[in-house]
C-alpha cells in the first residue's frame, strides 16, 4: 500500500512516490528487478537509446572520487529497434503498472526526431527525457555540446518533441554559463519539464603512467560531490520557469530528497547512490513518510505548492 502522501503529478506521469532511478545508473530495470520489486518505484528512467547500436568508449571508463565517481560509457546501448522488440516489452510482461521514462540521445535533430517518435508508441513509455548533452554533427560548433548552445537545444527539443506521442523533457547540462536561457529556449520549443543535473565534468590521473585514468580523459562526474551544484542551479531554473524539475544529483537519502524539493523540484532521480546500494531508492521511500513527520511536512504536493508560493 502506498503512501498517499508520497504522490506527485506532472505532465505525463502520475507518480505514487517520487524516487525514480536516474538514466544510466538503472540499466533497462532488469538488472535491479533481482533485488526488490520495481513496482516499489514511482517510474525509472532507462539508459539511453540511440538510433543504432553503440558500444561505447574503451575502458577503463569508469573511475572513483572522493565523494562520487567519473563515467564515460559512450551511451553503449543496443539501438532503438533492440530497445522496442526487448527491453521495454520485458518490463511491460512484468511491471505493467511501472510509468517509464525513456532517455532518448542523439547526434543530430534528424536522430532525435526519429528514436524519439518510435520510443513514444510503446505503450509503458509515459515521457522521453531528451539527452541534449550530446555533440551535434549537423553543425560545426568547436565541440560545444547540444545543450551548450541555446539556439541548438532550441531545434534540438522541438525536433522531438514534434515527434514524440509523450511529454518531453530535456536534460539540462550545468557546464554552461547560464542554465535559464538553455531552460527558456527548450521551454519554447515545447519541452514539458526538465530533468537537472546531468554530470559535471571532471578528470583523474594516475601517478604511475601521468595519464588520465579514463581512456577518454574526461568523464561526467556524480554522486554527493555534486549534490550542492545541483540544488543551486535547480533552484536558478525554477525561479526562471514554472515547469516542473525531476531533480538530481547526488541524491542519497530521504532528507536529500526533500531539499531537492525545497530547491525546486518536482520528483527525484537517484543515479550513483544505486551504485554504492542496490537498494537505494526502496530505502529512500520507506525513509520518506518518518523524515516528512519530523519536519512537518503533510505530503509532497504541499510542499511543492509552498516552495512555488515562496519562489513567486
Amino acid at each position: 500500500m502506498s503512501d498517499q502522501r508520497l504522490r506527485v503529478s506532472l505532465p505525463g506521469l502520475d507518480l505514487k512516490n517520487p524516487i525514480i532511478p536516474a538514466s544510466g545508473c538503472f540499466g533497462f530495470g532488469q538488472e535491479y528487478a533481482k533485488y526488490y520489486d520495481l513496482d516499489l518505484l514511482g517510474s525509472i528512467m532507462i539508459k539511453a537509446t540511440t538510433l543504432d547500436p553503440r558500444f561505447g568508449n574503451p575502458t577503463p571508463r569508469v573511475a572513483e572520487t572522493p565523494a562520487g565517481m567519473l563515467n564515460a560509457i559512450g551511451l553503449q546501448n543496443p539501438g532503438v529497434e533492440v530497445v522496442l522488440a526487448e527491453k521495454l516489452p520485458w518490463l511491460e510482461k512484468h511491471f505493467p503498472d511501472l510509468p517509464i521514462i525513456a532517455n532518448v540521445a542523439g547526434f543530430s535533430n534528424q536522430e532525435y526526431s526519429t528514436v524519439a517518435g518510435k520510443i513514444s508508441q510503446a505503450p509503458n513509455v509515459k515521457a522521453i527525457e531528451l539527452n541534449i548533452s550530446c555533440p551535434n554533427v549537423d553543425h560545426g560548433n568547436a565541440g560545444l555540446l547540444i545543450g551548450q548552445v541555446p539556439e541548438l537545444a532550441y531545434e534540438a527539443t522541438k525536433a522531438a518533441v514534434d515527434a514524440s506521442a509523450v511529454p518531453v523533457y530535456v536534460k539540462l547540462t550545468p557546464s554552461v554559463a547560464d542554465i535559464t536561457q538553455v531552460a527558456k529556449a527548450v521551454e519554447d520549443a515545447g519541452a514539458a519539464g526538465f530533468t537537472m543535473i546531468n554530470t559535471l565534468v571532471g578528470m583523474r590521473f594516475d601517478l604511475k603512467t601521468r595519464k588520465p585514468i579514463i581512456a577518454n580523459g574526461t568523464g561526467g562526474m556524480s554522486g554527493p560531490a555534486v549534490f550542492p551544484v545541483a540544488l543551486k542551479l535547480i533552484r536558478q531554473v525554477a525561479q526562471a520557469s514554472k515547469l516542473p524539475i525531476i531533480g538530481m544529483g547526488g541524491v542519497d537519502s530521504a532528507e536529500a530528497a526533500l531539499e531537492m524539493f525545497i530547491a525546486g523540484a518536482s520528483a527525484i532521480g537517484v543515479g550513483t547512490a544505486n551504485f554504492t546500494d542496490p537498494y537505494a531508492c526502496p530505502t529512500i521511500i520507506e525513509d520518506l513518510p518518518k523524515v516528512m513527520d519530523k519536519y512537518g511536512i503533510e505530503s509532497l504536493e504541499s510542499l511543492r505548492k509552498e516552495v512555488r508560493e515562496n519562489l513567486l
